[in-house]
């Protein structure tokens, strides 16, 4: 009795599911989990509770066990991970070699691998995007900007910057010079003063982590990344240190829940501008300077130059250092992270993609603008 082809391929394909069903079953489960978190992140209510009862708790737990790490656990996770994909995939020829068919059982497991990760950075970190968020919270709404509310606030950075400026360590060269490991040491701290305003902000406070990978990162233009899976912080320290600080800051609203790269900017740099320590004053002051200087460039181009001119000269020479600095690294390679990036944030709602960078000028305006259009000196 002769079968017919599509009988035959029909047995076929059930004998390859029969023998193949740990790895098909495991795509088939975290493709369903990332349904499930499709079909709940409507629901604010739903994504707070995983945040309050599932999330935060998990990354409160592992977290404070990779906190004493001196290094970066995501690093090393990766690294180990690299090597293991390189020795599967040597494996996998040298067994087609002899006659075993297994590129596809592995094929499928590397799938299942990549919609399990995915799966797991939706339920620890794609949440916050769809929780009740920072503006909500703290009742600091963004509005609409007029140009002189933009140009006061403006002004009113640079000289904030302007005055703290003598107070960093500088180079031969008139560069921030200031000792990162230093940095890195007071990132936990960043926060103390900022939660006496918005409570909900407090720690838990995890040490953010030098990145042995820092040349990638910035190849790829990265300055900093939160893994995730646990809360921890991972900071470039290759590239200029001036804003190494307000980085740090920005990570740490990160691991505060807070999604958003808009309202980590925000907050990045108010909890710089609330610090005691010099170092993170000068970085806030001139990272905010920065994000509202290019808006008013493109509003007011002559109130620009008269800001410009100015600002003290160790914050010109900062800020051309590090635009020196990205535009050495600018390359076909670093476009296509950064547009994969892009795609990976609108993925979540954030439609501005990596312009949400430079959002934060609505908070900003919201927060200061009012004491900038006021003359009130600089905090």
């Amino acid at each position: 009795m002769h079968l017919s082809w599509k009988r035959l391929q029909w047995l076929r394909a059930k004998r390859y599911l029969r023998e193949n069903k740990g790895p098909v079953g495991a795509l088939l489960a975290g493709g369903a989990a990332l349904c499930l978190f499709w079909a709940a992140r409507g629901s604010t209510a739903c994504m707070d509770w995983f945040i309050r009862y599932a999330a935060a708790p998990w990354k409160r737990f592992w977290g404070a066990a990779a906190d004493p790490l001196p290094f970066s656990l995501c690093e090393a996770l990766c690294t180990a991970l690299g090597l293991w994909l390189i020795f599967m995939a040597v494996r996998t020829v040298q067994k087609q070699l002899e006659g075993r068919r297994v590129l596809g059982r592995r094929l499928i497991s590397l799938a299942a691998l990549a919609v399990w990760g995915y799966a797991g950075v939706c339920a620890f970190w794609g949440v916050h995007y769809y929780g009740t968020g920072f503006s909500q919270k703290s009742g600091l709404e963004p509005a609409p900007v007029s140009v002189e509310a933009l140009a006061a606030t403006t002004r009113w950075f640079a000289q904030g910057a302007s005055r703290t400026a003598a107070g960093v360590q500088r180079g031969a060269d008139g560069c921030f010079e200031g000792d990162k490991a230093a940095i890195l040491a007071y990132g936990s701290r960043s926060y103390e003063q900022l939660v006496t305003e918005w409570p909900f902000l407090q720690g838990p406070d995890r040490a953010p982590k030098p990145a042995v990978y820092s040349w990638f990162m910035s190849a790829a233009g990265f300055t900093g990344y939160l893994f995730p899976y646990l809360g921890e912080s991972t900071l470039n320290v290759h590239c200029p240190g001036v804003y190494l600080p307000v980085t740090v800051a920005h990570e740490m609203a990160h691991q505060r829940g807070v999604a958003p790269e808009q309202e980590a900017n925000f907050l990045g740099i108010a909890a710089c501008l609330t610090s005691p320590d010099p170092v993170y004053q000068y970085s806030g002051w001139l990272f905010g300077y920065s994000h509202l200087s290019s808006a008013l460039y493109s509003a007011d181009q002559k109130a620009w130059q008269e800001i410009w001119d100015e600002l003290d000269e160790g914050c010109q020479a900062d800020i051309r250092q590090n635009n020196a600095y990205w535009d050495s690294f600018r390359s076909p390679v670093t476009t296509l992270v950064q547009s994969g990036y892009e795609n990976f944030l609108q993925g979540y709602g954030q439609t501005l993609g990596l312009a949400s960078y430079g959002a934060c000028v609505d908070l900003l305006v919201a927060r200061y603008g009012a004491a900038a259009l006021a003359g009130q000196p600089p905090l």
